[in-house]
């Protein structure tokens, strides 16, 4: 299974996704500021994955404390460095409010117990996301009766996860089940996630898939060789609106118009009750050159002015279903996503 993250005793290894598929390297971070820095420039991202890394992060930040007293204010302090990084994803938010949450109400007298506390809590929330990314991808996987091509929207495997996947992991039990053709990867402009690290995966484990432009899933779909669409998320609203990477709410629309089903793969904790819609969810805006240059070679003039929205809102009435590990979630959500959470 894909390590995204390692902890190894007394730091947090992170696999460098800037450098893949060209290269295979960890980076080695001692300070919760190392994590922060990972996380800003994508080193580490997805929201399931840097929910995880931000807990380990004020793992880290606890052996700065010199006191018990010390310890919830350098917590705090961490806690908002790190929500700083990726404002739009929630699982950040949702994992660092547990950490401080166990912090609060559990055990231990001296400094050394509750760091430990700390660690383990950490410990406890990977293993956990590992176990529901295995019953996300079983619930999905009901969705697809016969041999189906499945299109798929940046990255969602395990580099995004805890090493298994959201969407795409619903895409692998759909081929250990024999009911895949192949899948179409965007390749998700302008980090090219889908074609950099989708597709990185996807060979890893032998499964069959063909890499598009972003451009042509309109194409495929007049075609009629697209079965489904099935995307992850990064923050999922009361209403069922949904943020994810830029480029999803134009599949939707696409999808719409020919009829196809558009799923969201996605953990229970990223849905916001607090955002009542979309429109409440905020847009990380990220740097003009990610758009004007790749990999550090300039393809556009110099000087110009470049947008970089880094996630879009594909509204709720464009979404066929909402899978996640406590099952599927059908229209309308608002009524569905309260249920399931009561």
């Amino acid at each position: 299974m894909i390590k995204p993250l390692i902890w190894k005793r007394d730091r947090l290894l992170i696999l460098d996704q800037t450098l893949l598929p060209l290269k295979e390297r960890y980076l080695e971070c001692r300070r919760w500021e190392d994590v922060a820095e990972a996380i800003k420039r994508l080193s580490i991202r997805g929201a399931p994955a840097i929910g995880m890394a931000g807990a380990f992060g004020l793992v880290l930040a606890s052996w700065k404390a010199k006191s018990v007293a010390n310890l919830l204010p350098v917590l705090e302090q961490c806690a908002r460095g790190l929500n700083a990084t990726r404002p739009t994803a929630v699982n950040l938010s949702w994992a660092l409010e547990r950490m401080l949450m166990g912090v609060k109400e559990k055990g231990g007298a001296t400094l050394r117990e509750k760091q430990n506390l700390i660690l383990r809590e950490a410990m406890k929330m990977y293993r956990e996301e590992v176990e529901m990314e295995f019953t996300l991808a079983k619930h999905g996987a009901r969705l697809f009766k016969g041999r189906e091509t499945i299109l798929t929207h940046c990255n969602t495997g395990g580099l995004a996860t805890a090493g298994y996947g959201t969407a795409l992991g619903v895409i692998r039990e759909v081929h250990r089940r024999g009911r895949l053709k192949m899948v179409l990867v965007d390749e998700t402009r302008p980090l090219l996630q889908g074609g950099r690290l989708t597709t990185w995966e996807l060979k890893k484990e032998k499964i069959p898939f063909s890499l598009i432009c972003d451009s042509m899933a309109g194409y495929f779909m007049q075609k009629g060789e697209v079965g489904a669409v099935i995307v992850g998320a990064d923050r999922i609203a009361a209403n069922g609106d949904t943020a994810n990477k830029i480029g999803t709410y134009s599949l939707a629309v696409l999808a719409r118009a020919h009829r196809i089903p558009f799923y969201i793969a996605a953990p229970f904790s990223t849905i916001d009750f607090n955002s009542k819609n979309g429109k409440m969810i905020r847009i990380e805006e990220r740097s003009p050159e990610e758009v004007t240059c790749i990999r550090g070679t300039r393809i556009a003039p110099q000087g110009i002015n470049a947008l970089n929205p880094a996630f879009d809102i594909t509204p709720a009435r464009y979404i066929t279903a909402i899978i996640t590990e406590k099952g599927i979630l059908r229209p309308p959500y608002n009524r569905s996503l309260r249920k399931m959470y009561k």
